[in-house]
């Protein structure tokens, strides 16, 4: 990857982590625009930039991981279905994750749900405590977006929403949720690499590119965060509804056209 193609990619990543627009999605579309074939490499490149997505999240919040315990746990709570069945059906979720066409309808359907769900879900109740039953819903609800193109953020700031939470509740108990998920899947990532023969000397050779994605995957994540909680409280999913529905419409159509958006 040149440094170019490492900028964007990070670029795209913290623009899209915390939007319920899908970043695996983004980053597996931009690779196929770019011609980024899916190494070993790229393919840990693009989980271990979510480093830098989560540190954002620490920086802004750094209040609210200094609370009470509790906190912790029902972080916990929410985190443990989507552990399981990642830990489960690992191989079966990496083998969807390169798939465009899965990730394109995915991006259309979410985007026709996101139309409405304000409709149905937006209905907070004056109360805004976060119980570990609502914990433990909202983290069946992250369990969905394990299908690449659905967004991990749409899926559990919905999955609050249900729970009579407000947009503003879900979206930044979604940020907090990220951080473990995102720390254990880039964790896992990192340690399978490692572990493999000539794994230390990839990423030794790769190091300044993993530095400077993580760089600016960070200072973009944290941008992003602060526009789409403003945005989301004030006019909330329609806009992006409409953004993956044209977004998932052109991958289509591209790839009707010959069009080679596949990054195997």
């Amino acid at each position: 990857m040149s440094i170019l193609e490492t900028i964007i990619i990070a670029i795209v990543e913290g623009l899209t982590e915390f939007l319920p627009v899908s970043s695996t999605g983004h980053m597996i579309i931009t690779q196929g625009f770019l011609g980024i074939k899916s190494t070993e490499f790229v393919k840990l490149f693009t989980v271990c930039i979510q480093f830098g997505a989560i540190l954002s999240v620490l920086v802004l919040y750094w209040k609210r991981f200094l609370q009470s315990m509790n906190f912790y746990y029902k972080l916990l709570v929410a985190f443990i279905p989507a552990a399981i069945i990642g830990f489960l059906a690992g191989d079966f979720i990496d083998s969807m994750l390169e798939n465009v066409i899965v990730v394109a309808i995915m991006l259309i359907l979410g985007g026709v749900f996101m139309l409405f769900c304000d409709k149905w879900f937006n209905k907070p109740q004056e109360d805004q405590t976060i119980t570990y039953k609502k914990s433990f819903i909202i983290g069946l609800f992250q369990c969905i977006a394990m299908i690449p193109g659905v967004s991990r953020s749409m899926a559990t700031i919905v999955g609050g929403m249900t729970q009579k939470l407000s947009r503003k509740t879900a979206a930044e108990f979604s940020f907090f949720l990220a951080v473990p998920t995102m720390l254990a899947a880039s964790g896992y990532k990192l340690l399978q690499a490692i572990t493999k023969e000539g794994g230390v000397q990839m990423l030794t050779d790769n190091l300044s590119t993993l530095i400077i994605g993580n760089v600016v995957a960070f200072i973009v994540a944290m941008l992003a965060i602060k526009f789409f909680i403003a945005f989301l409280t004030k006019y909330g999913f329609k806009a992006f509804g409409y953004y993956r529905i044209i977004v998932g419409m052109l991958i289509l159509a591209l790839m009707t056209m010959g069009y080679n958006l596949s990054v195997n």
